[in-house]
C-alpha cells in the first residue's frame, strides 16, 4: 500500500479494500475493523465514473393514467381505507374480546353519561345536547376511526373553546325583554329571555361544528394529517393547562352558587374571577356544602382507581354515583324550590329528527373554526398514537382527521356540537379491558338509553355536582405544571414554548393564545436556525473522525485548513450570520486581507519609487505551483517590517477552507448566490474553498439553483470531509 508523505494512503491509488476481522475467540472485548483504500472523490468524478440516474421511461400523461386508473384491487384498498372497521370486524374474535367490550363498554357509558351533561354546560348549551353529542359522533367513530381505544365524544377543552364563542355571538346583552310588569312600558325591567338565548346558542355551536367537519374532513382528504406536529408537546401542554384554568373558574360559579355574567374574549379569567368576588358575599351555603362533598368524593374515588387499578376489575364509577346520590337527594329534599340551589332542569325525551344548520352564521365562525379543529385532531392523533404505540398497532392520521370530520359534520345536522377523543374516558375504555371500538358503540347506546327512555330523572340534578365533576376530571392537567422543572433541566427553549402557551392562553383566551402560542413555536424554530452551533474542526488521530477542537482535546487541526462546521442549513434568514460566522471562526477575512494587500502594494511603490521593477508575487500555474522572482534594491526600505512584508509569499497562513455541510438539508437561492460570493471573495486572497459532506439531494438544490458556475465547479465538492482534507493537503503540497 502506498503512503504519501503524511502518513496518509495515497489519494491516486485506484484499489479499493474492506475488510471486516470477526473478533477472535474469547476476546468479547475486541471490535471489529473497517478499512479501506479508494481514490479522493470530487463531485465531477463521481457523476462521471461512479453514479448515473436512473432513466425514467413513463411520462407524465402514463402517471395520470396509473393514478387514476380504477381496479378491484384499489377500490378494494379504498375501501377498508375509508371504512377501517371492514378490516377488523369480519375477524372479530367473538369468545376473546366480546365480554371484555361489553365491560368496557358499559363502564365507559356510564362515565361518558355525566361527563356529556357537565361538558354541555362549558359550551354554553342545554345539558341534553351533551347527551346527542356523546351519541352521534361514537357511533360514527366505529365505523371511520382507526383507533382501537380512543373514546371520543365531549371533551372539556373543546367545549370551552365552544362555550366562548357562543357566548361571543349570543350574549345574553341580547335577549334581555321588557317585563310583562311593567305599566304601559314605564318603569318596566329587563328580563333575560333564557329560551331565546338558549336556542340562538345552539344554532352557533351547530352551525360552528358543521364548519369544523368539514375543514377536517377536506385535510384529511388534501393529506394534511401532518399538521398536528405544529403543535408540539409543550405546547399542548401548556394550551391545556392554561384551558384547565378557564374551566375551573368558569365552574366557580356554579359551585358558589352566584349569577354572573359569562364573559368571552381577552382577559376573561380576570373578568371572571372579579365578577364571582364582587358577589361572593351571595354564596349559597347548601350549593358549596354539596359540591365540596361531591369534589371530595370524586377525589377519593380517582385516587382509589390509580392506586388499586391492578387489583380492581372495573374503576369505581364515581361520576355516576355522584350524579344518581345528588339526583335522589335534590328530588327528595326539593333542592331546588327550598334552598334556591340550581339544577339541570328540562330535559326533553327523545331524539330530535335531523335540521339543517343556520348557515347565515358561517362568515364569523371561519377563523374560529379552523383553531377547534387543529386542537380537536391534535388531542385526538396524540392519544390515538398513544395508545396505538402501548398496545403494537398503527392508526392513520389522515383516516383520523376523516373520522373526526364526519363524526362533527353528519352529527351536527342532529344537533350537536364537535367533539373530540377525551382522555379520562379513554383510559377508562382501556383500563376495563376495551379491545376495539365495539366498546365504544356500546357506551354509546347507554347514552341512548337515558336520552330515550329515561332522560326526565336527571332533570333535578344539581349544577353543583356537574362543576364538581368537572373539576375533578381538570386534575391531571392541573399536574402538567410538573412539566416547568423538568424542562428547565433538560430544553429551555421548550419551557419558553410551555410557559408562552398558558400565559397567553390564560390572558387572551383560548383561540387568540394558540394562535401566539403556534407563532412562538414557529419563531423558536427559526431562532435555532440562526443561531446554530458552529465549530473548527480538528481530526482524531487514526480514526478518521472530525471533532470540535474546542471541545476535545483529541481533535487537532492540519496545517494552513480549516474545518468550518455549522449545525444548521442556509437559506435567506441565517446565510449573512452564516458568512460572519465562518469568517470570525476562521480567523481569515478577505476583506482585511484584500485590504492589508492594498496598503502593501501602495507601501511597496512608494518604497520602490519610479524604478518599476518586474515582480511575480504568487503567479500560479496548471499545477499550482508558487513562483517569486525578487529583485534587488539599493535603497532601505523605510520600515523595518516592510521587506519582511513584500517577501511573505502569503498573508496567512490557512491555503484551504473547507465547509462541512454535513447537517445541511436544504438551501434557497439568497444562500448559494452568499456562499458562491464568499467563495469567489476567498479566491481573491489566494484562498481556496471547498464543500464536504453534501447529501444528494441538496446537489440537486444546487444544481437547480445554478450553483456550479463561473468560480463554483462540481470539483470542488467532496463527499466527505476527509477527502476534501487529502485534496487539499495535496494541491498545498504542490504548490509549495
Amino acid at each position: 500500500m502506498e503512503m504519501n508523505s503524511y502518513g496518509e494512503t495515497d489519494p491516486l491509488a485506484a484499489s479499493v479494500m474492506e475488510r471486516e476481522e470477526p473478533a477472535a475467540q474469547g476476546e468479547a472485548d475486541s471490535q471489529p475493523m473497517y478499512r479501506i483504500e479508494r481514490p479522493v472523490y470530487d463531485e465531477a468524478f463521481i457523476r462521471s465514473q461512479l453514479l448515473h440516474r436512473k432513466k425514467t421511461s413513463t411520462t407524465l400523461r402514463q402517471r395520470q393514467a396509473h393514478w387514476f386508473r380504477c381496479s378491484s384491487k384499489k377500490a378494494k384498498a379504498a375501501a377498508f381505507s375509508f371504512l377501517p372497521i371492514l378490516t377488523w370486524l369480519p375477524s372479530y374474535p367473538v369468545k376473546q374480546y366480546l365480554f371484555s367490550d361489553v365491560v368496557s363498554g358499559l363502564s365507559t357509558g356510564v362515565v361518558q353519561l355525566p361527563q356529556g351533561l357537565a361538558y354541555a354546560m362549558l359550551a354554553a348549551v342545554p345539558p341534553v345536547y351533551g347527551l346527542y353529542s356523546s351519541f352521534y359522533p361514537v357511533l360514527l367513530y366505529t365505523f371511520f376511526g382507526t383507533s382501537r381505544h380512543v373514546s371520543v365524544g365531549t371533551f372539556a377543552v373543546i367545549s370551552l373553546m365552544i362555550g366562548a364563542i357562543v357566548v361571543r355571538e349570543a350574549p345574553d346583552a341580547m335577549f334581555y325583554v321588557p317585563s310583562a310588569n311593567g305599566t304601559n312600558g314605564t318603569n318596566a325591567t329587563a328580563v333575560l329571555d333564557v329560551e331565546a338565548r338558549d336556542l340562538k346558542r345552539v344554532q352557533v355551536a351547530v352551525v360552528l361544528t358543521t364548519l369544523v367537519g368539514i375543514i377536517q374532513f377536506v385535510f384529511g382528504l388534501l393529506r394534511f394529517g401532518f399538521v398536528a406536529i405544529y403543535l408540539t408537546e409543550p405546547l399542548v401542554r401548556g394550551f391545556t393547562t392554561a384551558a384547565a384554568v378557564h374551566v375551573v373558574v368558569s365552574q366557580l360559579k356554579y359551585l358558589l352558587g352566584v349569577k354572573t355574567q359569562r364573559f368571552s374574549g381577552p382577559l376573561t379569567v380576570i373578568y371572571s374571577l372579579k365578577a364571582v368576588g364582587s358577589h361572593i358575599t351571595n354564596t349559597n351555603v347548601s350549593t358549596v356544602m354539596l359540591g365540596l362533598a361531591c369534589i371530595v368524593f370524586l377525589y377519593v374515588c380517582k385516587d382509589l382507581n390509580e392506586r388499586f387499578k391492578k387489583k380492581l376489575p372495573i374503576p369505581i364509577p364515581g361520576e355516576i354515583i355522584v350524579v344518581i346520590a345528588t339526583t335522589s337527594l335534590s328530588y327528595g329534599m326539593s333542592l331546588s324550590h327550598d334552598y334556591q340551589m340550581d339544577v339541570v332542569g328540562k330535559i326533553p325525551t327523545g331524539l330530535l329528527p335531523p335540521v339543517t344548520p343556520e348557515f347565515s352564521l358561517l362568515p364569523n365562525l371561519i377563523t374560529d373554526s379552523i383553531a377547534v379543529a387543529i386542537v380537536g385532531f391534535s388531542m385526538g392523533i396524540s392519544l390515538a398514537k398513544t395508545f396505538a404505540l402501548k398496545h403494537g398497532y398503527s392508526v392513520d392520521s389522515n383516516q383520523e382527521l376523516i373520522a373526526l370530520g364526519l363524526c362533527n359534520f353528519l352529527s351536527s345536522f342532529f344537533q350537536t356540537f364537535a367533539i373530540t377523543c377525551s382522555m379520562s374516558r379513554s383510559l377508562v375504555q382501556e383500563s376495563t379491558g376495551g379491545k376495539t371500538q365495539i366498546a365504544g358503540l356500546l357506551g354509546s347506546l347507554v347514552v341512548l338509553l337515558v336520552v330515550v327512555a329515561i332522560g326526565f330523572v336527571f332533570q333535578p340534578l344539581p349544577q353543583t355536582a356537574l362543576a364538581a365533576i368537572i373539576m375533578v376530571n381538570l386534575l391531571g392537567m392541573f399536574k402538567q405544571f410538573r412539566d416547568i422543572p423538568a424542562l428547565w433541566r433538560t430544553s429551555k427553549i421548550e419551557l419558553a414554548i410551555w410557559l408562552v402557551a398558558f400565559v397567553a392562553s390564560v390572558l387572551l383566551g383560548l383561540d387568540y393564545g394558540l394562535l401566539v402560542a403556534v407563532a412562538f413555536a414557529i419563531l423558536t424554530v427559526i431562532y435555532r436556525t440562526q443561531s446554530p452551533k458552529s465549530a473548527i474542526l480538528g481530526r482524531v488521530a487514526g480514526t478518521g473522525l472530525y471533532c470540535d477542537v474546542d471541545e476535545y482535546e483529541e481533535a487537532t487541526e492540519y496545517e494552513g485548513i480549516k474545518i468550518f462546521h455549522s449545525n444548521s442549513s442556509i437559506y435567506f434568514a441565517n446565510s449573512d450570520l452564516y458568512v460572519y460566522t465562518l469568517k470570525e471562526k476562521t480567523g481569515v477575512d478577505p476583506e482585511a486581507l484584500q485590504a492589508a494587500r492594498d496598503a502593501q502594494k501602495k507601501r511597496t511603490e512608494k518604497a520602490n519609487g519610479n524604478r518599476n521593477p518586474s515582480l511575480n508575487m504568487c503567479g500560479k500555474n496548471e499545477q499550482q505551483e508558487v513562483t517569486h522572482e525578487v529583485l534587488s534594491y539599493d535603497i532601505v526600505p523605510e520600515g523595518p517590517s516592510d521587506e519582511a512584508i513584500f517577501l511573505e509569499p502569503s498573508l496567512t497562513a490557512v491555503h484551504s477552507v473547507i465547509l462541512d455541510w454535513t447537517p445541511a438539508t436544504f438551501i434557497d437561492s439568497v444562500g448559494a448566490k452568499a456562499i458562491k460570493q464568499v467563495i469567489k471573495e476567498y479566491a481573491d486572497v489566494d484562498v481556496q474553498v471547498v464543500i464536504a459532506g453534501c447529501s444528494r439531494c441538496l446537489l440537486n438544490e444546487l444544481d437547480s439553483l445554478q450553483f456550479f458556475s463561473g468560480v463554483v465547479t462540481p470539483e470542488m465538492v467532496f463527499p466527505t470531509v476527509h477527502d476534501a482534507v487529502l485534496r487539499c493537503r495535496r494541491k498545498s503540497a504542490a504548490c509549495s
